[in-house]
């Protein structure tokens, strides 16, 4: 069993009771990796009553308990994850949404480190590279223990894709979606691969489609349906919730099962693929304690060029952001 400072189980801390935060708690729930989830907002009454609707399926699940907690079982948690943040209210801009997001999670860092606990923490809150950064900085600098969720749902709806072009099981997709979990994020054609053998390779002699993926153009139509999936859905359904609970199992399985999975969740480089003291997506090995070890993998040029620039556009709106808090200090 696993055991942090002051833990007796499996207690898995969901910060937000919000579409995401009640979506994983339910993917949780059915795949029974914890022994306790503890879900926590500031609206005690919508937590009690997401609570009460989960309950009343434990007879359908793997034994478990679910209840509403507070900041107070941030120190016997075995893992804490963080979906709280502000909806952007009409007129605002990004960088005010952003400067009050930052303000929460600092707020919420603040409480895990009065808290004496040592869980790793995965940041899922938007912007979640930034956000990540900042939930960094506030407990201590310790890359390890803190991470983004990064682009691993990005990196499925990537292999989704692939699977479905190349009419095989998507288990057999290997494949990566690196840099910002956003519009700059870069596909790492490089590293993907379908059954051990490269997708250029691949298209060379399958035939199942009309748009092979050695070309340059089919290459940026498929990074393109990636990089909009999220915008489709809100149109259609107002939020996406199901995809990315489903994937914040897949991270915390590697985390309370020790797995060692490679996910591309969002970590502080210190000088991996040429970035330093910035927060990018990038194969990972996760394991009971947070990060093991950043996977660098050999990108082609233009790949290298998109991470680099991906880097530079989150470099500028946190440093946008750190503007604006000091004007108003």
């Amino acid at each position: 069993m696993i055991k942090y400072s002051g833990s007796t189980s499996r207690q898995v801390v969901i910060v937000g009771a919000g579409a995401v935060g009640v979506s994983f708690a339910y993917a949780l729930m059915i795949k029974g990796l914890a022994e306790e989830i503890v879900l926590v907002d500031v609206n005690r009454a919508r937590v009690e009553g997401e609570v009460m609707d989960l309950s009343h399926g434990s007879a359908f699940a793997p034994m478990q308990s679910i209840r509403a907690g507070d900041a107070g079982d941030y120190g016997n948690a075995a893992l804490i994850v963080i979906t709280a943040g502000a909806a952007q209210k009409p007129g605002e801009s990004r960088l005010n949404l952003l400067e009050r997001n930052a303000r929460i999670m600092r707020a919420i860092m603040g409480d895990i480190k009065a808290s004496g606990g040592t869980a790793p923490v995965i940041v899922v809150s938007n912007p979640v590279d930034i956000l990540t950064q900042i939930a960094i900085a506030e407990l201590g600098n310790d890359r390890r223990r803190v991470f983004g969720s990064g682009t691993v749902l990005d990196s499925a709806r990537f292999r989704h894709i692939l699977s479905r072009k190349c009419q095989v099981d998507i288990h057999n997709v290997h494949a990566y979606i690196l840099g910002e979990h956003g519009d700059s994020e870069v596909a790492a054609w490089s590293l993907s691969h379908v059954g051990g053998t490269p997708v250029a390779d691949i298209c060379a002699g399958c035939g199942c489609c009309d748009t092979p993926l050695a070309s340059a153009v089919n290459r940026e139509a498929v990074l393109e349906q990636v990089r909009h999936s999220a915008y489709h859905i809100i149109d259609a359904k107002g939020a996406t919730c199901y995809g990315v609970g489903m994937a914040l199992v897949e991270i915390s399985a590697a985390v309370l099962r020790d797995q060692h999975s490679v996910l591309t969740v969002s970590t502080l480089l210190q000088g991996e693929y040429g970035q330093r003291d910035i927060c990018l997506s990038v194969p990972c090995v996760v394991g009971r304690e947070g990060i093991v070890r950043v996977i660098t993998g050999s990108l082609s040029g233009d790949e290298q060029r998109g991470l680099d620039a991906s880097a530079a556009i989150l470099r500028g709106r946190l440093q946008a952001l750190l503007d604006l808090e000091q004007q108003k200090q």
